[in-house]
């Protein structure tokens, strides 16, 4: 089966979405951030949800929004924590290529300042550096390919992906 989708992993802070929107252009693909497919599906913010239903419920949203996605041509920035869901990354690799975008905890501290509004799966008490720690070995098991975000701008990113991809995604002549 060819896969046609790009599938953008990593932390909260790592520049999924932005990166996926100037991905997906240089691609000629269309794209699709899943926090915001959940939050037009359930017409309230992440946090909102989060608060309202709890973690265990979230992930079970989360996880069905990942399995009901039918895309192709498509690049795919998900949630930081759909490496939670097992049937979902799975789903999700049979169809795309799974990029992480391994952005080191010292950016990601400087750019993730809205935890408590941002809609973040983090258990109660556990801080930015934990979860980081926790995440980091289920985003290497589930890439195909890891690019290192430090020091990159979206563009730089993009860039990178773009060639690393070129054989999947050949360029129009």
């Amino acid at each position: 089966m060819t896969k046609t989708n790009v599938v953008l992993i990593g932390m909260a802070g790592a520049g999924k979405s932005a990166i996926g929107v100037v991905l997906a252009k240089r691609l000629g693909l269309d794209f699709l951030d899943t926090d915001v497919l959940i939050q037009a599906r359930l017409g309230r913010r992440l946090q909102e949800i989060i608060d309202s239903e709890g973690l265990a419920a979230f992930r079970q949203i989360e996880e069905a929004a990942l399995l009901s996605l039918s895309c192709r041509h498509t690049v795919v920035a998900t949630g930081g924590s759909a490496i939670y869901s097992e049937a979902g990354m799975g789903r999700l690799k049979t169809y795309g290529t799974i990029v992480f975008l391994d952005t080191p905890l010292e950016e990601l501290l400087l750019r993730v300042r809205d935890m408590d509004t941002r809609g973040m799966v983090i258990d109660p008490g556990e801080t930015f550096p934990d979860l980081f720690a926790r995440r980091l070995p289920l985003y290497r098991r589930w890439a195909e390919l890891i690019v290192d975000g430090r020091d990159k701008s979206v563009e730089e990113l993009a860039a990178e992906i773009t060639h690393r991809l070129q054989d999947q995604f050949p360029t129009p002549a």
